[in-house]
């Protein structure tokens, strides 16, 4: 077995042992989707997303491919695609990361602390710069109304609804 796949299936297995929900699509090591929860102290406490990723061929030598399937309001987070603009994930990946570290410290550090002056999301950018109290609430109507259980899972195309029926409990160990 070559080094990345094997890699591919130990930082998998890492993320279904581990206190995250992961959901295989198709039972590929390669496509997935984790439920990540908003971290504690932030508008996004509360909140619930379900995160695609994509783990290339290459991986761990290129980055995985993470997008939010639904809603969030925040500035390095496309509203629309849910891609995320985030330089540990895109321009500083190494080998030496894995997939837990993405949902225990990139992604809630990318939620706590912001970069608006890198946006993928402009509107969002400047709501934090000019008005950051306007900002939060907006965030916080924003985990109100997409980031639940629920419209997690009416995410996106027809061919992730059989996905979704068929959603394993795996990794879901309540703490």
């Amino acid at each position: 077995m070559s080094t990345p796949k094997r890699r591919i299936e130990t930082d998998v297995m890492k993320l279904l042992v581990s206190d995250y929900e992961v959901t295989l699509v198709n039972d590929s090591m390669h496509e997935f989707y984790v439920w990540f929860y908003g971290p504690s102290e932030t508008p996004f406490a509360g909140g619930i997303w379900k995160i695609h990723v994509e783990l290339p061929d290459q991986y761990p030598f290129k980055s995985p491919s993470i997008g939010f399937m639904n809603k969030i309001f925040h500035p390095n987070i496309d509203e629309l695609s849910g891609s995320v603009c985030l330089d540990v994930i895109n321009q500083t990946w190494s080998p030496m990361f894995d997939m837990i570290n993405i949902f225990e410290v990139f992604l809630p550090q990318l939620l706590r602390y912001p970069n608006p002056s890198d946006p993928l999301n402009g509107e969002a950018a400047a709501l934090l710069m000019r008005h950051p109290k306007e900002y939060e609430q907006r965030v916080k109507e924003y985990v109100q109304r997409y980031a639940t259980k629920e419209a997690a899972n009416k995410t996106s195309g027809e061919e992730e609804e059989e996905v979704d029926e068929d959603m394993s409990e795996i990794g879901s160990i309540s703490e």
